[in-house]
């Protein structure tokens, strides 16, 4: 593993216990330029593990707990008369940062929701005839609770597919929990954590992960996938072209994490479920024999040959 990536990895599991892969799919979508969605029952580590990374890394970091009378315009922002020069002045909403903290997006009204699109697509803000630009990197991190579900709005497809990737924490094993009680017992086990990489470092390894290599068979392994999600009888809606460009960035920003310039079938298999999973809209058929979409993935995936290395 890339020797700063270790460390970024190392730093942020002071703060969250037994969850090295969860943790090196988050940096792999920070490392691809996209947003990750984490969902979860309450009390395992989603807003933690969001708030780790972002102290992890010497950027701007917003956090906003989304309710239903949030606006939009506590997201990207509003224009007031200044009262000196009595001209439109922009006031920056929680959008204007490097890493934004969704916490809870469900919750937030679909007027709201919808002020993300142009954020997480384009990476800018359009208001009153004028686009600002958003810091490079920016990042959405959004978690949700799927199992409580009154005073929620179901995120639409649309926002859906704006997310690179979809992961759940899961509990922890019983040796681990009881590393995290014990840990607890500590006052600074709560402190801040110290930066370990700066954002110029984080560019620099973005456009690095933009230039690990990717094989004409592992392409044509990512086309197949793509093809046996819109030919199975398990899913009634396939994912997108989009959905491969996402998987094919993620393959590339994970084999980086793991000190590689070239993308291997492990690569693609190790983050396919995370970035397909959400984009699939199941058939009755799928809803009846799997408990949820990340099953019917590795499924469909199952029956796919991958590419000899």
């Amino acid at each position: 593993m890339n020797t700063q990536i270790e460390a970024l990895v190392n730093n942020i599991e002071k703060i969250i216990v037994g969850k090295r892969e969860a943790i090196i799919k988050v940096i792999s979508a920070m490392l691809a330029e996209g947003h990750i969605l984490i969902e979860d029952v309450p009390g395992v580590g989603k807003t933690r593990l969001v708030a780790a990374l972002a102290n992890s890394v010497d950027g701007q970091f917003n956090r906003i707990q989304l309710t239903p009378d949030i606006m939009p315009s506590d997201i990207v922002g509003f224009s007031m008369i200044d009262p000196k020069t009595r001209e439109l002045e922009y006031r920056t909403g929680a959008a204007m940062c490097n890493f934004l903290l969704a916490d809870e997006i469900n919750r937030a009204s679909p007027k709201t929701q919808s002020s993300l699109l142009e954020v997480m697509e384009e990476h800018q803000i359009s208001l009153d005839g004028k686009t600002m630009a958003l810091p490079t990197p920016f990042m959405v991190m959004a978690t949700q609770n799927p199992v409580e579900t009154y005073g929620t709005y179901h995120l639409p497809e649309a926002q859906m597919d704006r997310f690179l990737m979809k992961i759940s924490m899961g509990y922890p094993a019983p040796e681990e929990e009881l590393d995290i009680i014990t840990r607890s017992e500590n006052p600074k086990f709560m402190d801040k954590l110290p930066a370990v990489m700066t954002i110029e470092d984080v560019n620099k390894h973005i456009q690095a992960a933009k230039n690990v290599r990717c094989t004409d068979s592992i392409k044509e392994y990512i086309v197949a996938l793509l093809n046996a999600t819109r030919n199975s009888p398990l899913v009634k809606l396939g994912a997108s072209p989009r959905g491969g460009i996402a998987l094919l960035k993620a393959a590339k920003a994970y084999a980086y994490t793991q000190g590689r310039d070239y993308v291997v079938p492990d690569d693609v298999r190790a983050v396919m479920s995370a970035v397909l999973s959400h984009r699939l809209m199941l058939s009755p058929k799928g809803k009846a024999a799997y408990p949820d979409q990340e099953s019917v993935m590795d499924e469909i995936a199952a029956d796919v040959a991958a590419p000899v290395k």
